[in-house]
């Protein structure tokens, strides 16, 4: 997974709630749910707004869509704003195997 940030403010606390966009580079599947989880969480946490790039999301499967649901749901608990972009063709089927294409 690659990070960058468009961080809006000084260095005293401001740039906590940037607008943070990343993207994932390869599978989100079981086995790399965990680190996934970890990352999104931690770049959450530092941002009021977290756009993710799917665009280079090679496979997908269950526990991918959950990592994104348990984003998502993070974010809406956090009064954050959490938006899914560039869809690549695997993210999209697993997010349409589940019906999920409005959450």
């Amino acid at each position: 997974m690659e990070k960058s940030a468009n961080s809006q403010g000084n260095r005293r606390g401001t740039a906590r709630r940037a607008h943070r966009r990343i993207g994932i580079t390869g599978p989100m599947t079981i086995y790399e749910a965990a680190e996934h989880k970890r990352r999104l969480i931690d770049v959450l946490d530092r941002a009021a707004e977290l756009e993710i790039d799917l665009s280079r999301v090679t496979e997908m499967d269950t526990a991918g869509v959950q990592v994104l649901l348990l984003a998502k749901r993070e974010a809406a608990k956090a009064d954050k704003v959490m938006r899914l972009t560039a869809h690549s063709a695997a993210s999209l089927d697993a997010i349409d195997l589940y019906n999920l294409g409005g959450y």
